[in-house]
């Protein structure tokens, strides 16, 4: 059991080596993800952690995959991405029918290319710009490539389906040996950076922001923080769509309105 004391050692000397602050994330999460980290490389103590985490660029590159794990495939949630396609982005576009979108906490980039998928369904994909940004370069580097084992699509059939009735992903995706690329037109729209909601600011403003399953890691400080970021982001008629295992804050029901309950999206209330 890692106690409060070495966690918050391990973070603040995390901090002054990368510049990364976990300060204020839900303790429990990190606990969690720290018996990952030690499971998975057979370490008996936190003092091996340590040593591996600060000595080592590349192995604490790859550890926040673990820290921080991803919920993210491709079309979760079907009921939000059906509407998504038949309610907020017709609503959207009936004004202009360009299109900006930022995927926050990205992860693997299924969610982005899921959003790609629907916007072909309403003939936009041309004239959407996506931006997709993670704290985990590792995470952005999959996600660039769009690549993903078969295993793994066969694990989304089911919610593609439920969008897709009838459909098959190989309309989709360039199947290979044991794996498959998502086809190259849902690719050239996207532009993925690395950024850290906690301590990165956002200059462009968009239509939609995707937030999915990342404040599950934020304690009360860091999702207000997190929130004026996002709402400062919008334009002053987006929408924001946040995660199944999110908790809107109250503070942030002076930011965002419910637009629907059931698939937690939000829509922004203008300062």
């Amino acid at each position: 059991m890692i106690s409060d004391e070495e966690l918050t050692a391990l973070m603040q000397a995390i901090n002054n080596r990368y510049g990364l602050d976990f300060t204020n994330y839900e303790r429990s999460s990190l606990k969690r993800g720290i018996v990952r980290l030690m499971l998975k490389h057979n370490m008996e103590s936190i003092i091996e952690l340590w040593s591996s985490v600060l000595k080592d660029n590349e192995f604490f590159i790859n550890a926040i995959d673990d820290l921080l794990v991803n919920l993210t495939e491709l079309f979760r949630n079907p009921d939000v991405w059906i509407n998504l396609r038949d309610k907020v982005i017709p609503e959207i576009t009936k004004k202009n029918r360009s299109i900006k979108i930022w995927h926050a906490g990205c992860s693997t980039g299924e969610e982005v290319y899921t959003m790609n998928i629907v916007l072909e369904k309403l003939n936009l994909l041309n004239s959407a710009r996506l931006t997709a940004t993670d704290l985990s370069k590792t995470a952005l580097n999959k996600a660039k490539k769009g690549h993903y084992s078969l295993l793994t699509l066969k694990q989304y059939l089911v919610p593609f389906l439920k969008f897709f009735p009838g459909r098959d992903m190989a309309d989709y995706f360039d199947y290979h040996d044991k794996y498959a690329n998502i086809k190259p037109r849902y690719t050239t729209n996207v532009f993925f950076r690395n950024h850290n909601l906690v301590t990165d600011s956002m200059d462009d403003k968009f239509d939609i922001i995707l937030c999915r399953n990342v404040m599950i890691y934020f304690d009360d400080v860091l999702k207000k923080r997190v929130l004026d970021l996002l709402h400062g982001a919008l334009k002053d008629d987006g929408f924001l769509v946040i995660g199944y295992y999110d908790i809107m804050p109250e503070y942030g029901k002076s930011k965002f309105s419910i637009y629907d309950v059931k698939t937690r999206i939000y829509k922004k209330i203008p300062s």
